[in-house]
């Protein structure tokens, strides 16, 4: 079994993600894409069965699950339904992590169209599937993948700007408990003088 996959050869599938996969996802009495039965078909290639929360959370009856996360999920399958991977069998704990971790959080980030369309966003959902899977895009090294995919990923960016924001918020709040204890301080020194 292969550890690496190839990064041009998944990326080339994903920008030929059939148009089918883009129809709107079901979400109560509209859509048409059925992306629990498309997940629940990838998942079945490695021997996986759909669980019940991951399929409610894909049924689009949940509506805390945006029609983009649903969509985001379609493609996912789509690119994990490559023939590539079909050998691989990989379990569980890999698999479903992708469709209830990972994608949400691409989701998140950016509509399922900048996934296909920008180059930047196209090689994220890859490197991010193909990290998820623990493999490592074919020619590159551990540290050359990682270091590549979090370059690429908005949701790295995030994680970053946000541990960035509450350090930044921590520092604030000592430089003013700081500034306080130095104004008590100098509150008592002249009460008491």
């Amino acid at each position: 079994m292969s550890n690496s996959a190839s990064l041009d050869a998944l990326l080339r599938r994903l920008i030929d993600t059939p148009p089918d996969f883009l129809d709107p996802p079901r979400r109560g009495r509209e859509g048409q894409l059925q992306v629990a039965a498309v997940v629940n078909d990838v998942l079945a290639l490695h021997g996986v069965a759909l669980p019940a929360a991951l399929q409610a959370s894909l049924s689009g009856n949940l509506a805390a699950v945006t029609a983009n996360q649903l969509s985001l999920s379609a493609v996912m399958a789509w690119l994990l339904a490559d023939e590539a991977w079909h050998a691989l069998r990989f379990p569980r704990e890999v698999l479903l992590p992708v469709f209830a971790e990972a994608v949400p959080a691409l989701a998140a980030e950016a509509a399922v169209n900048r996934y296909l369309h920008e180059p930047d966003r196209r090689e994220e959902l890859v490197r991010t599937a193909i990290a998820r899977l623990g493999l490592l895009p074919a020619g590159e090294t551990a540290a050359q993948a990682a270091d590549r995919l979090a370059s690429v990923s908005s949701v790295e960016r995030r994680r970053l700007l946000d541990a960035s924001r509450a350090a930044e918020a921590r520092a604030r709040a000592i430089r003013e408990a700081l500034a306080r204890k130095a104004a008590e301080e100098s509150a008592d020194k002249w009460t008491r003088e």
